[in-house]
């Protein structure tokens, strides 16, 4: 089941996005706490009643310091950037992360919306996210070191 976050989910997003840093960014409690209050689309995917994944995408004009966000904002009016999708290690290849990008598209679709963003990481290489991409039609516009310097990033773009 997908349905909107709560900040009674917060627990479990943190839990999540921790276990998954190492693709994405720290998150603390305030941190979450501002995201969710900007984010467009703010939603978890359920199995038997437990939080197992969740995607945040914020629109052009949020006020969010991410570099990723802020390169899609310098060059374009109107997008959706997805800023983290995570989900649980034990419930990965249940095509739960699909499900949410499908929510997400038919979402955007509904909303007008013509260009959803992203990233992913190239150095060090995130195979599986590059192909995950690739079947929603993502293709790169860009790319940028960030960490400081630590990691390259793929700017993506899928056209709706």
């Amino acid at each position: 089941m997908i349905r909107d976050s709560t900040e009674t989910d917060f627990a479990a997003l943190l839990r999540l996005n921790l276990e998954s840093e190492r693709f994405l960014s720290p998150l603390s409690l305030p941190q979450l706490q501002s995201l969710h209050a900007q984010a467009w689309y703010r939603r978890v995917v359920c199995v038997e009643g437990a939080v197992q994944g969740f995607l945040l995408a914020l629109e052009a004009g949020a006020d969010y310091e991410s570099p990723n966000y802020r390169w899609f904002a310098a060059r374009y009016v109107e997008f959706l950037y997805i800023d983290r999708i995570v989900i649980d290690a034990a419930a990965r290849g249940r095509h739960l992360a699909v499900r949410l990008y499908e929510d997400l598209f038919a979402r955007a679709r509904e909303r007008g919306l013509k260009r959803i963003t992203c990233e992913f990481d190239t150095d060090p290489p995130n195979d599986a996210s590059r192909r995950f991409h690739q079947r929603f039609g993502f293709h790169e516009v860009g790319s940028q070191r960030v960490a400081g310097g630590k990691k390259t990033v793929s700017l993506q773009e899928a056209l709706l």
